[in-house]
């Protein structure tokens, strides 16, 4: 278990900032994110270096500052996922950054670079 400190709230959950990120069993990768106290809002989210090896979101040098980031290798990227009728599909448009030194994070918005809110996992 990671403790993940949000510098805002996740669209649409209140005023939560503190979550705890637990691996899923025997599933390299994936993990369960939840609202510290509220596990029934848990989401699932992917590590974007392991399921989508060829994702590289800009994030721009406000948005890195907002989590504490100097550089890229400071920064890891989840996407959440969505599994619904026997299709996962992941929110590529809206990634959640990580700095890795101080476990801050934010959901960012990469405009102007393609990506879709419900992108297919294959």
């Amino acid at each position: 278990m990671t403790g993940l400190t949000f510098v805002a709230p996740p669209p649409g959950l209140g005023d939560l900032i503190d979550f705890e990120l637990y691996p899923v069993d025997g599933a390299t990768g994936l993990f369960t994110l939840e609202p510290a106290g509220v596990p029934e809002l848990k989401m699932f989210v992917l590590d974007a270096g392991v399921y989508l090896p060829d994702y590289r979101p800009e994030i721009s040098d406000a948005q890195a500052a907002r989590i504490g980031a100097v550089g890229p290798d400071e920064v890891g990227t989840f996407v959440i996922a969505n599994h619904r009728d026997g299709i996962t599909t992941v929110n590529l448009l809206a990634p959640i950054v990580v700095n890795n030194i101080t476990d801050r994070c934010a959901q960012v918005i990469l405009e102007g670079q393609g990506y879709a809110v419900d992108s297919v996992l294959s």
